[in-house]
């Protein structure tokens, strides 16, 4: 059984673009989602430096960009559905995981990404703010320092990896006293991102997605906010969940933590053998050696990737006739 995931903001290189805009095709799609997000991502994944795709407003849509561009590539015209038999995407990435669910397009993916980077960057701009990686522990431990630190919790990840978001201060305080066998390390985000501190940004985000073009998903779409699919919440009309509840949970998603944790239990419990994380991939793929032992993955990282994703789906996919 292949999973697809799509990967979170961080995951961003200055230039990861430009070897996929040697491929036939690949330009105009991403003309296309320059004109959906209102802003040059072709400009920002071949040019920009790392300070400026920092920027939240940059990051989210060049990163959804950058997975769809590669699910295009690898699929090179076959759908989602002949091919992917589960889909997630951590944090940002649930917008990518969306689209390979065919729950929104493609273009309306990065559109709708945009309204959400815009006004998470405008919250994170409000009250400084940030988020560490706490890595190692008891997770037990962990979870308590960062409560005793007056910190959330933004994304408990699995594999001895949870990430603690807040103040600034509370933050240096973890990293003075971190739980113990645990290291602290900052993350190059500009805000404390799925926690309190963007409750602004999630009213804004939430009046948009409501209104947004979506249809009900295709094929399993694993939530953030408890790992189950959208089936659970309703049948919809493919089976799979409502377009609604999709809407509706990617927008909760801005202040709720990730629970990335119980997404990799679902693929595991579901069966899955073969996991292919779009660009610009590595995170996932390296949290799911440490939580889903025996599972072939591969990350995509840049064209070159292309055959072996395209191997491991031949290999893996029961719709596309894997074993």
């Amino acid at each position: 059984m292949l999973a697809v995931v799509c990967p979170g903001q961080g995951s961003q290189t200055p230039g990861m673009l430009s070897p996929w805009l040697e491929l036939p095709g690949l330009t105009d799609l991403l003309d296309s989602f320059s004109a959906a997000a209102g802003t040059d991502i072709a400009l920002h994944g071949t040019a920009s430096d790392a300070e400026t795709i920092r920027d939240t407003a940059v990051a989210q849509p060049l990163i959804v960009s950058a997975s769809l561009l590669a699910l295009r590539a690898i699929l090179d015209g076959r759908e989602t559905t002949d091919v992917v038999d589960v889909t997630a995407g951590h944090s940002v990435g649930e917008l990518a995981a969306a689209a390979v669910a065919g729950a929104l397009d493609d273009a309306g993916a990065v559109g709708l990404v945009s309204h959400r980077a815009r006004a998470m960057a405008d919250a994170a701009a409000a009250t400084p703010s940030g988020m560490s990686a706490v890595v190692g522990g008891e997770p037990q431990d962990v979870l308590a320092s960062i409560e005793a630190a007056g910190l959330f919790p933004a994304n408990v990840n699995g594999g001895g990896q949870v990430v603690a978001a807040g103040s600034p201060e509370a933050l240096g305080a973890l990293a003075d006293h971190p739980p113990a066998r645990a290291r602290v390390i900052p993350l190059q985000v500009a805000g404390a991102f799925h926690t309190p501190y963007m409750d602004a940004a999630r009213g804004v985000f939430e009046s948009v997605a409501s209104t947004w073009l979506a249809t009900d998903p295709r094929l399993p779409l694993l939530s953030n906010a408890d790992g189950a699919a959208y089936s659970t919440l309703g049948d919809g009309a493919h089976g799979q969940g409502r377009s609604t509840d999709v809407l509706a949970r990617l927008a909760a998603q801005v202040t709720a933590p990730v629970r990335w944790d119980l997404c990799q239990t679902t693929l595991s419990d579901l069966g899955v053998t073969g996991l292919l994380e779009l660009a610009p991939g590595g995170v996932l793929t390296g949290l799911a050696k440490r939580s889903l032992k025996g599972v072939e993955s591969v990350a995509v990282k840049s064209p070159d990737d292309v055959e072996a994703a395209r191997d491991l789906i031949a290999r893996h996919s029961v719709v596309g006739g894997a074993a």
